[in-house]
């Protein structure tokens, strides 16, 4: 029997409203027993005072890359950057080669995700694919959602590009009604971005680069929005860029629509007159906005209109980012500043208490993907992240476990840093990458 005291922690569980100061009891791998102080014997005692203690987090957006772009990232290297940025579960998109869009593939990245973590000989962190909607990302026609789903799929998506076909789409938003999955949409209307390397505005204009307009999101958004209406189904709008798609988002919870959205921190911190600055480096797809936009996308994570946070971890060689804005791919890595960043701007800026915060990564995006995790309910998966709130560190990307370092925040300053993670009871021995460690 493997038994793990976590001692005199700050206890925050959202699902089950607790939060206090108090002790975490783990037996094999399981919870055991939350909050008071225990005598119980333990084989190994972590004294947390001082340290918040929550569910494992999940980032229900990441790109792992592999198979077939392991030049970039790997399961083993994405997993042990999300540890290290203290993740116990993630979610990895479909747009890998070949496309994640069969249920042999489903089980080929459990099993590589399986066999990684034995040969690292450490815990890493829990992976959950996604299928995508249409075969080999075509748009053209619907992939065997059923059989992916038996095959362990938690949702599917074809997230990079979007679904053009709105009959394609309706389709899938009915097999979601019927079989209880997300839909994971990446809204962007192709005809209206053509060739758009950031932005439509004043800074696009001013470095004389093709823009995407917000209308291009906000189209799609609208229309995802009333086809789940029509249908049914669960819709979860991927990477909130806009003022119009937080307030259609909004707009669809008040009319009941079973509709969820996500936002990830370059988009509630950064503009586009970062591309000005740091070039490929804030190249991405839906790409920064305008103030306006990161005022509305916090608002809606503060009233709750965007349910969760994520990454959209999204690694590139420095090789393929120094090709220029016109050339180089979209996406920027994530897994290790997410925490950082989510507590220097949102808690400590009152955007959000840290419950709200913790919650919007734990119990709820568990939810919207089906995940027994995100909760330190008794008997629940031992999955734990301790966080030291106070811990201020630079972000050093060179101490990063990512096989990428296209990041914008290289060198920030940040407060709030994962200092460890459990899985299944079973403490990581991976040291957090704020810019500390021997990475």
């Amino acid at each position: 029997m493997n038994r793990v005291l976590i001692r005199n922690g700050h206890i925050i569980d959202p699902a089950n409203n607790v939060d206090l100061v108090g002790d975490v009891f783990i037996t094999d791998g399981k919870i055991a027993k939350v909050g008071g102080n225990h005598t119980e014997n333990a084989d190994h005692v972590i004294d947390a005072t001082y340290l918040t203690v929550t569910p494992g987090l999940i980032d229900m957006h990441v790109h792992l890359r592999e198979p077939g772009f392991e030049h970039k990232e790997t399961i083993a290297t994405g997993t042990a950057a999300a540890s290290g940025g203290g993740f116990t579960s993630v979610v990895c998109m479909a747009n890998t080669s070949p496309v994640t869009d069969s249920p042999d593939r489903i089980k080929r990245i459990y099993e590589i995700a399986n066999s990684k973590s034995v040969q690292l000989n450490s815990v890493t962190a829990n992976v959950f694919p996604v299928g995508s909607i249409t075969k080999n990302l075509a748009g053209e026609e619907l992939t065997d959602i059923r059989s992916m789903l038996s095959a362990g799929a938690v949702g599917v998506s074809d997230d990079g590009v979007t679904v053009m076909n709105s009959a394609l789409m309706c389709e899938a938003l009915k097999l979601s009604a019927e079989f209880d999955f997300p839909v994971m949409v990446h809204c962007e209307e192709h005809n209206l971005n053509a060739g758009a390397v950031m932005n439509l505005g004043e800074t696009s204009r001013k470095l004389n680069l093709v823009g995407s307009p917000n209308a291009a999101e906000d189209i799609i958004v609208a229309r995802d929005i009333m086809l789940a209406e029509l249908t049914g189904g669960h819709v979860h709008i991927l990477h909130v860029s806009t003022a119009g798609a937080v307030e259609l988002v909004r707009w669809g919870k008040q009319r009941g629509v079973n509709v969820t959205a996500e936002a990830c921190p370059h988009h509630w911190i950064l503009t586009d007159t970062e591309v000005e600055k740091q070039g490929t480096n804030a190249k991405m797809h839906p790409p920064l906005r305008t103030q306006r936009d990161v005022d509305a996308v916090l608002e809606g994570l503060c009233d709750g209109t965007i349910d969760a946070i994520a990454t959209d971890h999204a690694p590139h060689t420095p090789s393929e980012k120094a090709l220029g804005m016109k050339d180089a791919p979209n996406g920027i890595i994530g897994l290790e500043t997410c925490i950082p960043l989510v507590i220097t701007y949102l808690v400590e800026t009152g955007h959000l208490t840290l419950n709200e915060a913790i919650a919007k990564l734990t119990n709820i995006p568990a939810k919207i993907v089906g995940l027994d995790r995100g909760t330190l309910s008794i008997g629940a998966v031992a999955d734990i992240t301790i966080i030291d709130t106070q811990k201020t560190a630079k972000v050093d990307i060179d101490k990063s476990y990512s096989k990428s370092r296209n990041t914008p925040f290289d060198g920030w300053q940040l407060k709030g840093w994962s200092v460890m993670t459990f899985q299944k009871g079973i403490q990581n021995k991976r040291t957090p990458t704020d810019g500390t460690n021997k990475g």
